[in-house]
């Protein structure tokens, strides 16, 4: 990749009209049916559970000169035809290649005729245990076009984690790579009756593979299955997919027992495509790039559903985390818009902002962050690195997708969720003792987030688990159990899950609150806050600390961060105790796992921990 001197970014360069300018007419003059009117006709725009396929949506329509708006007449012939990039792959070498929607339809066209002549039907499951590559979206593409419910895992995953997922929701078919196969699934592959078919894709790993190009016994090679299929369109199945229709299984990890396992619709595909525009602002012309994997909700939901129903080109980077590739493949793919964790953005701030002088970013015009809260400072560090702030978003696996943002059409408020989005209603509630709910009117007041029903993407169960997906609905509202308070002007302020808030002192404490006053000192990468049980039957507030490179962990600096907070949260809220530890712990969507912290410091339980990210590699 060339280097060479950072060119600052010229706001004006890459401007283009957003879609959303006026939030609150856009709010008063929404309807879902305009939405659907766009991806699916007149004809079906009110019709209560119209025929709808993600897979067509999302790939086939632009061949059939689907509407993919850009903003001029040229452009839109540009977007539309099938030579348009739909997926530019970047090998762990560093080395590209992409698949334009004709390609990408043929392929995925090939997959889900391999999957009916397996003899597959609408509803049957397919589960992919693989990473960020060209199978992994043509698998999940094609079997979405052949009706089949797709649930994708993370390739890091376990054997234990993989074999738990499979016996909640008992797929007919596994597609994974040859190694993983061999690593994760088949020495418990009997303990599956219900997977009949697993098929596998050649990966010839060094050193892993003991006969190269041999397929294990008992599976199916995948590039076999693509060479001997058609590539002509799908077939409608005996019953073509409906909106209503299962599409994915997304899985999100329990404090104890067991993963929820939450099912979407095809109709999902509706609030991917608008919050798309909303909130990322997604044109034609852009070159988007969502570096979450698809084992995580936002890896499907905006990796791939979203940048492909737009007709834009989506980047795949096959690789791990690392600051400079990260920083080259935003200059050497001009990538425009960009969607990732926080936790990203802060281990590239702790990397130093040294490492972004020679990268030319400057195609991108909009940053948005998802995962955990986006701390003040965050936002501010991507005005000096790149000109532009992180725009915040708000969402969980069960909303499907975005609903409170800091979207283009209002001003950034630093350290705040953002407001609803159109078609959103939100509010502030008190769970009352009969279980019924409250609604908070005053501002400032702290209250869980509760969503009322209705937007497309919404979870509609947690598989195998009625009681549970009951559990979370009361008095026509959707309890998300995340705590925040919204001020006076419509925003909202996150607080914490219900079961992380701090009782000290009197006072109830966000963590969040707490971890963001840390972070603002500059030997902090990173911290995260829990409650530790005191003799007097309260809590006190307990810092765990991951401190950047070249800074050295002890007693002066624990002082020097408790004064620190002192002087920024008051007494009563700062933290009484810091520990320095080398990295935190938190899930594969960046979130940092309090829940660990606090059952490591008390000895309890650590219940589920399938979803933890593994510890990073020791600095060389």
């Amino acid at each position: 990749m060339q280097r060479g001197t950072l060119i600052r970014k010229d706001p004006a360069r890459w401007r283009v009209q957003p879609w959303l300018v006026d939030l609150e007419a856009a709010r008063a003059g929404f309807s879902w049916q305009a939405v659907r009117r766009e991806l699916l006709g007149e004809a079906w725009a009110d019709a209560p559970d119209p025929p709808m396929n993600i897979g067509h949506l999302a790939v086939d329509r632009h061949l059939a000169g689907g509407s993919v708006p850009r903003g001029d007449a040229q452009a839109q012939a540009e977007a539309t035809a099938p030579a348009r990039i739909a997926l530019r792959i970047v090998g762990e070498d560093g080395q590209p290649h992409s698949l334009d929607y004709a390609e990408l339809a043929r392929s995925t066209n090939r997959f889900a005729h391999a999957l009916q002549q397996l003899g597959l039907q609408a509803g049957d499951g397919l589960f992919v245990l693989c990473s960020r590559s060209e199978p992994l979206y043509v698998a999940v593409l094609g079997a979405l076009k052949a009706g089949c419910v797709v649930a994708p895992l993370f390739a890091a995953f376990g054997p234990e984690p993989v074999a738990t997922r499979l016996r909640i929701a008992q797929p007919k078919v596994l597609l994974t790579t040859r190694s993983l196969y061999r690593r994760k699934v088949a020495a418990q592959r009997a303990a599956f009756p219900f997977l009949q078919h697993v098929i596998v894709i050649d990966d010839d790993l060094p050193g892993e593979a003991a006969e190269p190009g041999r397929l294990p016994p008992g599976t199916l090679d995948y590039a076999a299955l693509l060479a001997g299929s058609s590539p002509e369109p799908v077939p409608a199945p005996a019953r073509p997919t409906r909106a209503s229709d299962p599409a994915f299984i997304h899985f999100t990890s329990g404090t104890t027992g067991t993963p929820k396992a939450a099912l979407h619709v095809h109709e999902a595909a509706l609030m991917h495509h608008a919050t798309g525009r909303w909130a990322l602002d997604l044109h034609g012309e852009d070159v988007f790039w969502c570096t979450a994997d698809p084992g995580w909700v936002t890896g499907t939901s905006y990796g791939l559903i979203a940048p492909l129903t737009s007709g834009i080109t989506s980047i795949v980077d096959e690789g791990e985390f690392d600051a400079r590739r990260w920083y080259g493949i935003l200059q050497d793919e001009g990538v425009t818009v960009w969607y990732t964790a926080p936790t990203a953005v802060r281990m590239m701030m702790r990397a130093g902002a040294e490492v972004a002088l020679g990268y030319d970013t400057n195609r991108l015009r909009l940053l948005a962050s998802v995962g955990e809260p986006l701390s003040a400072e965050a936002v501010v560090w991507g005005r000096e690195a790149f000109g532009l702030p992180f725009h915040d978003t708000w969402w969980q696996t069960e909303t499907g997708g975005i609903m409170i943002a800091n979207m283009p059409a209002v001003t950034i408020r630093p350290g705040s969720m953002g407001k609803p989005l159109p078609g959103v209603d939100a509010a502030i509630v008190e769970r009352g003792p009969d279980g019924g709910v409250r609604v908070i009117e005053e501002p400032g007041t702290q209250g869980e987030i509760a969503l009322k029903p209705g937007w497309p993407a919404m979870f509609r169960g947690y598989w195998g688990d009625e009681d549970r997906y009951r559990r979370c609905f009361a008095d026509g509202w959707y309890l998300t159990g995340d705590l925040a308070r919204r001020d006076a002007d419509g925003y909202y302020w996150f607080v914490g899950r219900s079961d992380d808030v701090i009782k000290t002192s009197g006072h109830l404490v966000g963590p969040f609150e707490v971890e963001s006053a840390l972070l603002t000192h500059a030997a902090v990468a990173e911290a995260g806050v829990i409650g530790r049980p005191d003799a007097s039957g309260h809590e006190i507030i307990k810092a765990f600390v991951a401190v950047k490179p070249g800074i050295e962990a002890g007693t002066d600096l624990r002082r020097e961060l408790l004064a620190h907070a002192r002087r920024r949260l008051g007494p009563a809220i700062a933290p009484k105790e810091i520990d320095f530890l080398p990295w935190l712990p938190r899930t594969r969507s960046g979130k940092i796992m309090r829940r660990l912290l606090r059952a490591r410091e008390l000895g309890l339980p650590e219940g589920d921990l399938s979803m933890l990210e593994p510890p990073p590699e020791p600095a060389p």
